[in-house]
């Protein structure tokens, strides 16, 4: 079995969520694959993009993968999981579904258009530490990427938090509804769910049978 681990929106290797996880899987000598899906140039990213480029990673080895992916990078995983066989399980945490509706409000209607008009929005990218521009063939590729098209049946553990205010729990809570092999875990957390690292990597090892 592979695993790999997809951060989220802005996010890179070294985020929190990341090293704890990474750390957990080699003190059981066990490889987590931790890709950086920014790939180098942040500003030119989309979903598309980081799907071509995680698969890239499997599509040539025999071995089935799990995926763990957190916010923007649980959409990925699981946009992953319906177009390759070979993914075999899905580890969402707190997973960008809606990321679009859920995000483009908070920027508001002026600066969204502004965007469309001027091709490129300022984001602060929290893996730089630093603002980057952002084309807006992001927001175009993203609209490709529905919930309703996530419809191979395929082994999901879902951890997320009820206090999160960046994708609001009925995101996971809608998506797993219709979904029988869709497991929903919520947490005591917000989006970062940085309190609850012990709670996730115990559900990850019950999921995944891992020692």
């Amino acid at each position: 079995m592979q695993y790999i681990y997809l951060h989220g929106f802005a996010s890179g290797t070294k985020s929190a969520k990341a090293q704890a996880i990474g750390d957990r899987f080699a003190k059981i000598q066990t490889q987590l694959k931790i890709p950086d899906l920014n790939a180098g140039n942040f500003t030119q990213l989309t979903i598309t993009r980081q799907i071509n480029q995680v698969a890239a990673e499997f599509i040539n080895h025999s071995a089935p993968v799990t995926l763990i992916g957190s916010s923007l990078g649980g959409l990925v995983a699981a946009h992953l999981g319906q177009q390759y066989p070979q993914v075999q399980r899905l580890i969402l945490l707190a997973p960008a579904f809606g990321f679009l509706s859920h995000w483009l409000p908070k920027l508001g209607d002026d600066t969204v258009k502004r965007w469309q008009n001027e091709k490129y929005l300022t984001v602060y990218h929290y893996g730089e530490a630093r603002s980057l521009p952002l084309s807006y063939d992001f927001v175009i590729d993203a609209q490709k990427y529905q919930e309703n098209l996530l419809q191979r049946p395929i082994p999901t553990l879902i951890l997320h938090g009820i206090e999160d205010d960046v994708i609001p729990i009925t995101a996971s809570r809608d998506f797993a509804k219709t979904r029988p092999l869709v497991k929903l875990i919520t947490l005591e957390s917000d989006h970062a769910l940085a309190n609850v690292t012990t709670e996730i990597w115990q559900e990850i090892c019950l999921f995944c049978q891992l020692p």
